[in-house]
């Protein structure tokens, strides 16, 4: 198995804000290659329960490897985090003490090239986390019409371009299918700036072709009802989309009386995170507790 470098964004923040105890049950949503895991684990020093769930195969076995040292204080799961509440309550778990999800690609779908979420490297348009299930990138191109291909790029990755894409992807493939991430660049085109021309097109396609804006929509009320009294939910964000409906779900969680936010105003990298990790930019944390 490939080895991959993993530094995990905001990981001391996470800790900070959820403040794991001894005792505690937590959910890893998100678990990648179980840096975040990790750190909380740690923090509880060897006691209470870590449940880890990922639909991505190789990050799981990366991540048992990783986290084997803390025995039955770890646990991993092979599922989508949309089903937060059934995948645990499944373990006879009905509460919980706090709720980890980190969301966006990881670095290690972004490191294997074969997989087709980054154009550093001429692979086949896949883009699935859960590489045994859904439809792929290439499926995306061959099949949306032109207005819906316009529709994500804008919708998921703001590209300004996004009509004039489309119109050139539905031309292109009359004549060839665009199979592979090289095939795509050249497609999109574009002047090469601080910014690859690709970079939103490739954000978008993935977007859609994993639902991760559904997924979002979906966990987060069924994380709410998972998370016993005064338990906590950390949210990780890379995309102003996802982050606007994390705030506004959180907002309206407050104004209900459900949940008080923890921090108002969002928490972001420093500057020496950002120098060492660039992945982390773009994060933004967000934390709730339930009442």
């Amino acid at each position: 198995m490939p080895e991959f470098v993993h530094t995990p964004v905001l990981v001391s923040d996470v800790v900070d804000w959820l403040k794991p105890k001894p005792g505690d049950v937590i959910v890893d949503g998100t678990l990648g290659l179980g840096g975040h895991a990790e750190a909380l684990l740690t923090a509880m020093n060897g006691t209470g329960k870590l449940i880890g769930i990922d639909q991505d195969a190789t990050a799981l076995s990366i991540a048992n490897d990783r986290l084997r040292r803390f025995g039955d204080g770890f646990l991993s799961i092979s599922a989508n985090f949309r089903n937060v509440d059934s995948v645990v309550n499944a373990l006879g778990i009905q509460k919980v003490d706090a709720i980890l999800l980190d969301l966006g690609v990881s670095s290690l779908q972004l490191d294997e090239g074969s997989r087709g979420f980054s154009f550093k490297a001429d692979a086949p348009l896949d883009m699935r986390m859960n590489t045994t299930d859904g439809i792929t990138a290439a499926d995306v191109l061959r099949t949306y019409t032109e207005s819906e291909l316009a529709d994500i790029f804008w919708r998921y990755g703001e590209e300004k371009r996004s009509k004039y894409i489309a119109k050139k992807i539905v031309e292109t493939r009359k004549k060839n299918p665009i199979e592979t991430t090289g095939q795509l660049v050249e497609v999109v085109g574009g002047r090469q700036g601080k910014i690859h021309p690709a970079t939103k097109v490739f954000q978008a396609l993935r977007m859609e072709v994993n639902d991760e804006m559904g997924a979002l929509e979906e966990v987060l009320p069924r994380a709410l009802r998972l998370l016993a009294p005064g338990g906590k939910l950390a949210i990780i964000t890379f995309h102003s989309l996802e982050d606007r409906h994390v705030k506004q779900v959180f907002r309206g969680w407050e104004d209900d009386e459900l949940a008080k936010r923890l921090n108002k105003k969002v928490i972001q990298a420093d500057y020496q995170e950002k120098r060492n990790n660039p992945r982390s930019r773009s994060a933004k944390l967000r934390v709730i507790e339930k009442i």
